[in-house]
């Protein structure tokens, strides 16, 4: 079975496998996002982050490669009377424009393997705009121990010091390790070793 077949799999059910409320670390980020601004969330899957998002005002474009998961998207933004632009895509294969976002969002993006994952990276600090912000949210090594979500491969987790040097350059950058409580649907539930990435190009 390959990702996305896992993945088709793993959506086609009625329940929203991550919820239907935003991500905690994102939602502590509202005050940052600029009015009206231009949004990029990358395997937005079921659309709680992006239809969270359009409800902040922000013009949102939603990329997912799974159709089903994008389909209970739109059901979701049209339950919250919010229009958003939906990019079926494959992360590794889409085309990142140049200064194109002022926001871009990564939560728990984790299934790329380092090299693609470093490609996605550079399309990320391509498709951003000077002064834009770039909000990442996944899952440190300490997380094989919990077993609450997220990849089973060590090379698929974040460090602080992998982040860093991904995003190094920036004007502002702030990546910070914890742990933490999260409750986000069964996909995600339970304590978490979490590293989290603000940035500013």
């Amino acid at each position: 079975m390959n990702e996305f077949e896992r993945w088709e799999g793993r959506f086609a059910t009625e329940d929203y496998v991550f919820g239907t409320t935003p991500n905690t670390f994102l939602q502590q980020q509202a005050g940052q996002f600029p009015a009206g601004a231009k949004a990029l969330s990358i395997a937005d899957g079921e659309g709680r982050n992006g239809v969270w998002l359009a409800e902040c005002g922000l013009q949102v474009t939603a990329q997912d490669f799974s159709p089903i998961a994008q389909d209970k998207a739109r059901k979701l933004a049209e339950k919250r009377g919010v229009a958003l632009s939906f990019e079926l895509s494959d992360l590794t294969e889409r085309t990142w424009e140049k200064d194109c976002y002022d926001v871009v969002v990564g939560i728990f993006f984790q299934f790329l393997p380092p090299s693609e994952r470093a490609s996605v990276f550079e399309g990320i600090r391509r498709t951003i705009r000077p002064g834009g912000l770039v909000l990442i949210e996944g899952y440190g090594p300490k997380q094989l121990d919990y077993g609450t979500g997220g990849p089973k491969k060590l090379e698929n987790l974040y460090t602080e010091e992998l982040l860093r040097k991904a995003f190094a350059g920036f004007a502002e950058l702030s990546v910070k390790a914890y742990d933490a409580d999260v409750s986000e649907g069964e996909g995600h539930c339970g304590r978490s070793a979490l590293v989290d990435l603000i940035g500013r190009k």
